[in-house]
């Protein structure tokens, strides 16, 4: 399956994204070098074992570091793409972006003439552009791309993971995948990447546009979610069965209506919707709380339709317990 120029992939970051990418890019073939500042990740994987829960991902993580396709290293080292997935926590109404500018930092000594490096950690639009400014002062041999100009030696993009935890092995190779290059050049070099392992559709458009793509994702379902526990609350007080009624609203198929059909049920955030912040800045200082809030009971949480689930990333950090609107009204 593997015809790709691209032999040798370096995966920077083997959290809950990083690991599964770094482990599926290997089972098709190719070598991949998985990195993390943190040496007992490092030492695990390259016993063939993981240090997240994710259903398959031990028995694939096994077979290719057996096989030779998948070692783990503390820093990066010469390839050919640079995939960086690391975390991006959001502090004081921002999204902290140390983590990507330390993994270009780390990346840019050993790139060279040829090289792609694409970012898929949720970030706010500019911030691969940022990175590239950052590269170019680190390596002025090379030359990096500029939106609106040909010709660059080493090409960028971004592309955000779309999964869903459970199901991460299936959707990185099933769900389409949004390439946002800083030039159409780097966009076709990003897709060859993604070539290698993805089944579905990969739609090309510019970085930034792709960046804020991730961004709109992940507040309509903060949106959705919050909603979806609003109306627990109201059906709650009415003796109303919640279960019921966004059963029967999602049947509604008039024309326009679809969004009625993705209608969430309640309960606690998705494991990334409380990165880099959103599209308004309500939802930014709701995030920025909840994340900083500890867990509570699914009776305190006030929520009749979802339960509390600890989810926490690779640094220990929540991913999201609910919805701080909800919480004000309780408190």
């Amino acid at each position: 399956m593997n015809e790709n120029k691209l032999k040798t992939i370096c995966v920077v970051g083997l959290g809950y994204i990083g690991l599964p990418t770094a482990v599926v890019l290997a089972s098709r073939g190719t070598t991949v070098i998985g990195v993390d500042v943190n040496k007992d990740v490092v030492a695990k994987i390259n016993r063939g074992e993981i240090h997240i829960v994710e259903p398959d991902l031990d028995a694939v993580t096994a077979r290719v570091v057996q096989n030779g396709l998948l070692r783990a290293a503390t820093a990066p080292v010469a390839a050919d793409a640079f995939v960086i997935a690391v975390p991006t926590p959001f502090h004081e109404n921002k999204a902290d972006l140390t983590y990507v500018h330390a993994a270009a930092a780390s990346v840019a000594p050993v790139l060279k003439k040829g090289d792609l490096v694409v970012l898929e950690s949720t970030s706010p639009p500019g911030t691969t552009e940022s990175m590239v400014t950052q590269l170019a002062a680190l390596r002025p041999d090379l030359r990096f791309p500029k939106v609106g100009e040909d010709g660059c030696d080493v090409h960028v993009a971004y592309c955000p993971e779309r999964v869903l935890p459970g199901r991460v092995l299936v959707e990185l190779v099933e769900n389409d995948r949004v390439i946002g290059g800083i030039t159409p050049e780097c966009s076709a070099r990003a897709e060859e990447l993604y070539q290698i392992f993805c089944t579905s559709s990969l739609l090309k458009t510019g970085v930034r546009t792709a960046e804020m793509c991730k961004l709109t994702e992940n507040s309509f379902r903060d949106v959705g979610i919050a909603f979806a526990n609003e109306l627990s609350i109201i059906c709650e007080k009415l003796g109303i069965n919640v279960w019921e009624v966004i059963r029967l609203a999602r049947q509604y198929s008039a024309a326009g209506a679809g969004c009625w059909r993705s209608l969430h049920r309640g309960g606690s955030m998705v494991h990334c919707a409380g990165r880099a912040g959103g599209v308004s800045s309500h939802p930014h200082r709701a995030r920025s709380e909840r994340r900083q809030a500890p867990l509570r009971s699914r009776k305190d949480q006030g929520c009749c339709c979802g339960r509390a689930i600890d989810w926490r990333n690779a640094e220990g950090r929540f991913a999201g317990i609910g919805v701080q609107a909800r919480r004000r009204r309780l408190s």
